[in-house]
């Protein structure tokens, strides 16, 4: 009999509060590491070391800071939902300029329940849900653990207890910048301490310092590493206007609708405002201008055409 992961969803539900819990846990042992325990009582040693410890402990906050920023954003930030009522645009509705209509949708077969609606759309392919029972615009996916559909779905992280989609990817990448510039940091902070662990000379430090230091490099290190692959998948993913999910879907697909070359791929997550690109948040004109954040129109390539159907 196969197994059915959906069964583990209630497990990473709780499981969420419980990493929020253990993120917040590294950044304190991390902090007593760098700031309490070593640069914080060397800012009274005067001369170079005072002037070293400022500059670390200035960008160490700094970044900080933008960790946190970056994280509640990502952890409080909805998604995106498809609203209940929502439903793709008829033949006579569209008109003849809007590209979502096609390939855009997939193929679906609606249940008895929407059976009614479904005149409307015969000359469509549309996408439809069973789970929630409605209409799911393009690039939108049903998450087993949020229990709903998320707008351009990219996966569901458990670090930031939360679906990341249309409206909170750009937090999350922000997230993943910042933590690894942190996480790289803080290593070569605490580098010269942590190799002391393998020297037969004697360290002047408590047990319980000297314990803070190795778990805060050794994790910080272990996270510095897997963080940058994460970065480098999704620099790719950006730079294709695709998803985890749409990059699985697609792999035996040559040409992406989306694709729109790599600069308007770009912008189509961090806006258009360079000032906004680096923190989390967007600009007014950006909020108005780019319908993608609100999940529900995305321009396709120029020289794009829908499959021929047999």
């Amino acid at each position: 009999m196969a197994w059915n992961v959906f069964k583990f969803c209630t497990a990473l539900r709780a499981l969420g509060s419980i990493m929020i819990v253990f993120v917040l846990a590294i950044i304190g042992v991390t902090y007593y590491s760098v700031v309490i325990a070593h640069y914080g009582p060397s800012l009274f040693l005067g001369g170079f070391d005072t002037v070293f410890s400022v500059v670390v402990l200035v960008l160490f906050h700094s970044l900080l800071v933008m960790v946190m920023w970056c994280y509640s954003s990502a952890v409080v930030t909805d998604p995106g939902g498809v609203p209940p009522d929502w439903r793709p645009l008829t033949d006579e509705e569209k008109g003849d300029a809007d590209p979502l209509v096609g390939s855009g949708y997939g193929n679906a077969e609606l249940d008895s329940k929407h059976l009614v609606m479904a005149g409307d759309y015969m000359s469509q392919d549309i996408r439809f849900c069973h789970k929630c029972k409605q209409f799911k615009p393009p690039r939108t996916h049903h998450c087993s653990v949020c229990r709903r559909c998320i707008l351009k779905m990219d996966h569901h992280c458990v670090w930031v207890v939360n679906c990341v989609g249309a409206l909170n990817y750009k937090y999350f990448l922000l997230f993943l910048f910042y933590t690894f510039l942190e996480t790289t940091l803080v290593c070569l902070l605490l580098l010269r301490v942590f190799m002391e662990f393998f020297n037969d000379g004697e360290i002047d430090e408590t047990p319980g310092t000297l314990a803070a230091t190795f778990i805060t490099f050794v994790l910080n290190l272990a996270f510095a590493l897997s963080i940058l692959g994460f970065l480098i998948m999704h620099i790719a993913l950006v730079g294709a206007n695709t998803t985890t999910i749409e990059a699985y879907e697609k792999k035996t697909s040559p040409k992406w609708r989306y694709d729109l070359g790599w600069k308007k791929n770009f912008q189509r997550v961090f806006g258009l405002k360079k000032k906004f690109w680096f923190i989390p948040a967007y600009s007014e004109e950006d909020l108005k201008r780019m319908t993608a954040l609100q999940g529900f129109k995305y321009p396709t390539r120029p020289d794009w055409e829908l499959p021929q159907k047999h």
